[in-house]
């Protein structure tokens, strides 16, 4: 299970980090071009609390991405791995066990939910209403569904093509640090 959620940490981290970056970019680029001398505006500790709408611009952002199906995701996860642990020992409880994960399954898909309202509050301190409006327009874009659609395959191709990556790194270096610690007399 812990390497299932670090996946879909990783996938989310991904799903962030590549068209977000290339957005704040640009968006930053026009913002210095439109008001060079406008501070950004202060958000954390001792300022005031965002706007509904700037929450409510967050949470589009958070959906359109598709972050939040990463949230979901965990709860069936969950569940899936505590009926099998539970029944490989006791295989008799496994109706009356089906019976009520399915009848918690929404109290957990709520705390799923919630999950969206933190990384909500989280972009709000990040980035501006109006940021925040323009990434929700890349996902709502045909381009930007896309890009949300693809974004499962397209992770497990690169997480497939690192770990390769990283082995011929740790191979490569590691005959290199020998070769230079050989000229300099250790054996390595």
């Amino acid at each position: 299970m812990r390497a299932a959620l670090r996946k879909h940490a990783m996938n989310l981290g991904f799903c962030l980090a590549l068209p977000l970056a290339s957005w704040l970019v640009a968006a930053e680029s026009r913002a210095q071009q439109a008001a060079p001398n406008t501070p950004p505006a202060q958000t954390g500790p001792g300022t005031t609390a965002p706007s509904p709408a700037h929450l409510a611009a967050a949470r589009a952002l958070v959906i359109a991405c598709g972050m939040s199906r990463s949230f979901s995701i965990v709860i069936p996860q969950f569940m899936d791995q505590i009926a099998q642990s539970l029944t490989q020992t006791r295989p008799e409880i496994a109706r009356d066990l089906n019976a009520v994960l399915k009848q918690l399954k929404p109290e957990f898909d709520h705390q799923a939910d919630e999950m969206v309202d933190i990384a909500a509050q989280i972009y709000v301190k990040q980035l501006s209403e109006q940021d925040l409006k323009a990434a929700d327009a890349f996902f709502e874009s045909p381009a930007g569904k896309k890009y949300v659609e693809t974004q499962p395959a397209f992770l497990t191709e690169v997480v497939t093509a690192m770990q390769g990556w990283q082995g011929k790194i740790s191979t490569d270096m590691m005959t290199r640090v020998r070769e230079e610690m050989k000229k300099k007399g250790h054996e390595i």
